[in-house]
């Protein structure tokens, strides 16, 4: 992409961000394939200083409500926890609760909408394919890193059915990435870490496919509110950073 095509978000002489990133600039991504060798696919996302490990897993039967509505095809469906040890103060485990908090609710099920978002369901055929999305390590963004990672896993999940013949074609369509933007200081940013989430005015997330279609965006003004400009000026970044995540992930699945 050549320069006149970057979106064009200078940072006010003051302000400079913690890692000394530019606006425009992802934190280092890698990708760690196999990590998991009893699951059909996995993939350890590194995303700065955060760590998901995404893995899915193959189950031969759909859900109990597909079966009782007759739909046809296969389900996608994703479980996603923060271990204690994640976090700079021990988190609880859900299980130690008795119940999953709201938090890590909504992002499983973000996550599973956003890869049947990427799979013709009706190809895939009747079985379900769990995703699960365990974070070793939080520093911000985890819930994109789960999305980006789990679309790997899923990928890699698929491509060893077709080898083993139980799938007769692939039943990708799409693929499917997410990134975090937003307003610190008045400044459009993208992907925020930990300091700048918790400081932002303005925390967009945005799931999107490889035809820059939007699977979901999650928009808070956390301190105020925010105009359509910078609505525009946040997209566009997040835009850049879908396609390099892009890259990334062909990389991966291309070494795998």
């Amino acid at each position: 992409m050549s320069s006149a095509d970057e979106p064009n978000h200078a940072l006010p002489p003051s302000y400079a961000r913690t890692d000394g990133r530019t606006d425009s600039c992802l934190r280092k991504i890698t990708f760690k394939n196999h990590i998991a060798p009893y699951a059909t696919g996995s993939t350890l996302i590194e995303w700065g200083l955060t760590r998901v490990i995404c893995a899915a897993t193959i189950e031969e039967r759909v859900p109990r409500w597909m079966r009782e509505q007759s739909s046809p095809g296969g389900w996608i469906t994703a479980e996603y926890s923060m271990l204690p040890y994640s976090t700079l103060h021990r988190k609880q485990r859900d299980s130690t609760r008795g119940r999953i908090d709201g938090r890590s609710q909504e992002i499983q099920r973000l996550i599973g909408r956003s890869m049947r978002a990427a799979v013709d369901l009706e190809k895939l055929g009747p079985r379900t394919i769990w995703i699960d999305c365990d974070v070793l390590q939080a520093d911000g963004g985890t819930r994109t890193a789960s999305i980006t990672g789990s679309f790997v896993a899923l990928s890699l999940a698929l491509e060893r059915l077709l080898e083993e013949q139980v799938l007769t074609e692939l039943p990708l369509v799409k693929s499917i990435a997410a990134v975090s933007v937003g307003m610190v200081e008045k400044t459009p940013l993208l992907d925020l870490c930990y300091e700048e989430d918790a400081s932002a005015e303005v925390d967009l997330n945005v799931v999107m496919t490889s035809e820059e279609e939007f699977v979901e965006l999650q928009g808070t003004g956390e301190q105020t509110t925010f105009i359509g400009s910078e609505l525009t000026q946040m997209l566009d970044l997040a835009r850049k950073g879908m396609r390099e995540l892009r890259e990334l992930q062909q990389s991966a699945l291309e070494k795998a």
